[in-house]
């Protein structure tokens, strides 16, 4: 963490897994657990246990702590490359203190939040030892409460998904999936949207929303500018000014020493 745009890659399909470290993603998911059939659970396993992302950031998302292939799963992830372990249905600090104990303690654990005791229990589980930060299952929290997986229904809990990992001293966290990919466009929408709320990434399903989802989250020409005046404004001056009929104090000089700040990370 942070990570902004994720590449998720079925665990199962290893002849994948070079094109998605080929992609401008700041990190590569092999899945271990929705996008692969149970049948295929140990070859996906195994493909990741001796996956060559050549440095790209290996992320693995195991199964869930109430399936029979946690144990595996976590034995895996302990004798491969990954540097971080995506837990999904988390709910449980005990669980995500026995991915650290199992896993080692140089993994980073990123909390996928799903459900609505994951949300509930959101401050305990960033909390945690070893866990970084959090992302959000979007389509199987609407599931889980039986709402419509839009940006409505969705908006409290994205709220308070970002208040809590801030209350927590965490990264922002990151947003879920866009299931459209045709074209791309529509996860550049979803993830200019999450950056707004003060998410720090979303998880991509396909390489061609990658380039959308980073350029989204980098600052805009415009907020640059902005940021250039403000700052060039405030220059020398110790208590509350005005630049082009806008008042001008710390919190508004923060924010243009953010923007400023992100686009030399970027």
């Amino acid at each position: 963490m942070p990570y902004i745009a994720p590449l998720f890659v079925p665990g199962d399909r290893q002849e994948r897994f070079a094109k998605a470290a080929a992609t401008d993603a700041d990190g590569v998911i092999i899945d271990l657990e929705d996008a692969v059939a149970p049948a295929a659970k140990a070859t996906a396993r195994s493909a990741m246990a001796a996956a060559d992302l050549g440095g790209k950031p290996l992320i693995v998302r195991i199964n869930g702590a109430a399936t029979s292939w946690w144990d595996d799963d976590l034995k895996a992830v302990a004798q491969s490359a990954a540097v971080a372990v995506m837990v999904p249905k988390a709910e449980s600090p005990a669980a995500l203190d026995r991915v650290r104990r199992r896993c080692g303690d140089g993994r980073q654990i990123i909390a996928l939040i799903e459900t609505a005791a994951g949300l509930a229990a959101s401050a305990d589980l960033l909390r945690c030892p070893g866990v970084a930060g959090a992302a959000f299952g979007s389509l199987d929290f609407a599931n889980d409460l039986g709402c419509d997986p839009d940006w409505e229904a969705l908006a409290y809990a994205r709220s308070q998904l970002v208040l809590t990992s801030r209350l927590c001293d965490r990264a922002a966290p990151i947003d879920g999936i866009t299931a459209d990919f045709s074209d791309g466009e529509a996860a550049g929408e979803d993830a200019a949207r999450a950056k707004r709320l003060g998410f720090g990434g979303k998880l991509t399903i396909h390489p061609r929303q990658v380039p959308p989802v980073l350029l989204a989250f980098q600052p805009t020409a415009e907020d640059v500018a902005w940021a250039k005046r403000i700052l060039d404004s405030a220059a020398g001056n110790g208590g509350v000014t005005s630049a082009a009929a806008e008042m001008i104090d710390q919190p508004i000089i923060d924010r243009a020493r953010r923007i400023l700040a992100q686009r030399r990370q970027s």
